[in-house]
């Protein structure tokens, strides 16, 4: 099996990377542009081994996309690769438009160009995975979960980009018959993830006696999804997933933001006490705009067609996630010191008119 991976030294990519060239002893070809998120550090496990490789290139080149399926013939894509921090793209929404739209399309393309021109038996068993977010769907309320046909109602210039590429995908496999599989997945967590979200954030905030800074009331609810669990559950997607649908990946541990870092504090008591609770750290911050207020995932679908469950709960998962943080700063350290050192992102610039 040969596998060519967008996104592969981000942090969802990067694991998945890991599990297929590990575990699954795939042919691997990563592609990644190595923007302030991609990380060859996250590949280190396996850059030695025999069964991989890395591409550095933009998946808006079509030229270059063209030319890695040409060399590396892949029986199947896994298309990662995207602009993904919703406060960066309140800022700055063109990248987001750039890659996750355009670039999504020249990578459909590439796919169904080479495609088309396989033999009968290899076109039969191609399949090009676009992988999602819950997010395109919105918000919900207190009660209800996000399923495969829950309509998308995109409010960040993030979500609203995905969503886009979500139905560029969709409408790939209608009009041209690429099979396309998609997979939309709640919030990810664990090692190697970029220290501008949430928890690796308040993870290395903490450690600096930094403050920890909450939107809002922390009221917002995510569900959380411990990263090796979904690379598990991608492969299984792409593996057995039926083509033209949509499965929702999500580890059903619903938690509050402001819970979330508070749990985080209390394992920093345990495990690096510095004499003051670390929640004394914990400052509220004006709300990141349209800021969705919960997120759930229904992934009942997945669990009972794919025979998938995550094994990691967020107690076990946040457990383990903050003790890798512990013991691997020389993966982190350059990233704070040289790349982003915690300081808040995509606040609007108001003036006293607005």
């Amino acid at each position: 099996m040969r596998i060519l991976v967008t996104g592969g030294a981000g942090f969802i990519g990067s694991a998945l990377v890991r599990y297929l060239v590990t575990d699954v002893g795939a042919e691997v070809l990563t592609v990644d542009k190595l923007t302030y998120a991609g990380n060859l550090n996250s590949l280190r496990a396996v850059e030695s081994a025999s069964n991989h490789r890395f591409l550095q290139a933009d998946i808006c080149d079509a030229a270059a996309m063209n030319e890695a399926f040409e060399s590396f013939r892949p029986d199947r894509v896994m298309h990662l690769a995207a602009e993904s921090h919703v406060d960066r793209s309140i800022t700055g929404a063109a990248d987001f438009i750039e890659t996750n739209v355009i670039g999504t399309f020249t990578l459909l393309e590439a796919a169904r160009r080479y495609w088309s021109a396989l033999p009968s038996e290899q076109k039969d068993a191609f399949r090009f995975l676009h992988v999602s977010t819950d997010e395109v769907y919105g918000s919900l309320g207190d009660d209800g979960l996000f399923e495969e046909v829950t309509p998308y109602d995109p409010s960040s210039p993030y979500s609203a980009s995905k969503a886009a590429s979500d139905h560029l995908a969709t409408a790939w496999q209608r009009t041209y018959g690429l099979p396309v599989v998609i997979s939309n997945c709640s919030n990810n967590y664990g090692p190697y993830h970029f220290p501008e979200k949430l928890i690796p954030l308040i993870i290395l905030n903490a450690l600096d006696r930094k403050p920890l800074p909450i939107y809002g009331t922390g009221a917002n609810v995510r569900d959380w999804l411990y990263v090796d669990d979904h690379a598990k559950a991608l492969h299984l997607i792409a593996s057995r997933g039926r083509v033209g649908e949509k499965y929702n990946v999500g580890g059903r541990n619903e938690r509050r933001n402001v819970d979330v870092v508070k749990r985080i504090c209390q394992i920093l008591d345990q495990l690096r006490p510095d004499g003051t609770p670390h929640e004394q750290l914990i400052q509220y911050v004006t709300d990141r705009p349209g800021h969705d207020a919960r997120y759930a995932i229904d992934a009942t679908k997945l669990e009972t067609e794919l025979d998938w469950r995550a094994e990691e709960n967020f107690d076990t998962g946040i457990e383990k996630t903050v003790q890798w943080y512990l013991e691997n700063e020389w993966w982190w350290r350059p990233l704070r010191d040289g790349v982003y050192s915690g300081q808040r992102l995509g606040t609007l610039e108001t003036t006293d008119e607005d």
